[in-house]
């Protein structure tokens, strides 16, 4: 492996759904603590100063250091757990995946299961099966106490498991938690890439708790109070059976967002991007997503408002326990978004408002 795919393995298999990101704010602060100051909001949020020419323009880069999973809603009195969903799951690609229960005596693996198929009717066949009829094993039998035992209580955070991978095709990679640690590894290179002689400051981003309403975005822009902020996140990959091939294939390039649930991207500054883009000659997708939102859509709402644009790398199977990204969008948004912020004078950020 080379040093950013080392790092995608890093992140990716590190732990940490909303509201429980430190073991992914640790690494971060690692990879960033000799380029840049780092700090944390009140709400857990780490932030990255990096000084260049200029204290303002304020440069905001985020990406959201939360990945979607499940907490204990109880434990029955059989010892199978009965949980709730940290963000936005659809029953079918959860059923008999395996997790990861993190309590207060460790960490132990369980299946998450349902009634057999076999023995349901069949109206109960056709249709998507709820969380709710759920449940997680971790081997209850017998008398087993797996409340005493393993020290499971209601509250308690549970992981999705899926090891980093390289695929048959060396620059496709298959792990977890793409959305949105592939955001967190964007923000670490490009704190590396600018340089010292950049004509603002930037302030490099790990959010928490994108996943359940942006939060972790809101209390950071209070923060850093940025003149234009970028969100770095995924979308989805549109080249698989069954969907509308609307470009956003793996290996297009980096993508801008121009359109997602929470925001309607800075006109003026989307313009610039994409200027940049056939200027350097980086390939580049134009994508858009009606359903779902990133950290733009409450950045953008900081004090007078903040022009804002959100980086993507198109992704397969966003909201599972596995997806695929292709090494080329990657690299392709990093070489963009740090041509862009060394771009970014006072003069430039001005001009993405009207006067």
């Amino acid at each position: 492996m080379d040093k950013t795919e080392l790092m995608f393995r890093e992140l990716t298999e590190a732990n940490g759904i909303s509201g429980f990101e430190d073991e992914v704010a640790d690494l971060m602060a690692g990879y960033v603590k000799d380029v840049a100051k780092v700090r944390y909001d009140n709400l857990g949020s780490l932030v990255a100063e990096k000084k260049g020419k200029s204290d303002r323009p304020r440069v905001m880069i985020a990406g959201h250091m939360d990945e979607i999973g499940f907490m204990v809603r109880t434990v029955t009195k059989k010892g199978f757990i009965k949980f709730l969903p940290i963000g936005g799951w659809w029953g079918h690609v959860a059923l008999s995946q395996r997790v990861m229960i993190k309590t207060r005596k460790g960490e132990f693996v369980g299946v998450i299961g349902s009634k057999a198929p076999h023995i349901l009717k069949a109206d109960e066949r056709k249709k998507v099966l709820d969380i709710a009829d759920m449940y997680i094993d971790v081997g209850a039998a017998g008398k087993f106490d797996v409340k005493k035992n393993l020290g499971v209580r209601p509250g308690d955070p549970i992981v999705p498991i899926s090891d980093f991978v390289i695929l048959g095709n060396k620059k496709t990679y298959a792990a977890k938690a793409w959305d949105d640690r592939i955001g967190v590894a964007a923000v670490i290179d490009v704190l590396h890439k600018i340089g010292k002689a950049h004509p603002n400051t930037v302030y490099g981003v790990g959010t928490v708790q994108e996943e359940v309403g942006l939060r972790g975005a809101r209390t950071s822009a209070s923060l850093v109070d940025p003149d234009v902020a970028f969100a770095v996140d995924v979308t989805i990959a549109t080249d698989t059976p069954g969907c509308d091939g609307a470009g956003e294939d793996l290996g297009s390039g980096a993508g801008i967002m121009v359109l997602d649930g929470s925001a309607i991207p800075s006109r003026r500054l989307r313009d610039f991007v994409i200027d940049v883009a056939e200027k350097e000659k980086i390939p580049y997708v134009l994508t858009a997503l009606a359903r779902g939102g990133t950290d733009s859509g409450t950045i953008q709402f900081n004090k007078s408002g903040v022009p804002c644009l959100t980086f993507v790398v198109p992704t397969r199977y966003i909201h599972g326990h596995v997806g695929v990204i292709h090494r080329k969008d990657y690299d392709s948004l990093v070489k963009l978004l740090t041509a862009v912020v060394k771009r970014l004078d006072a003069k430039r950020v001005a001009s993405f408002t009207r006067s």
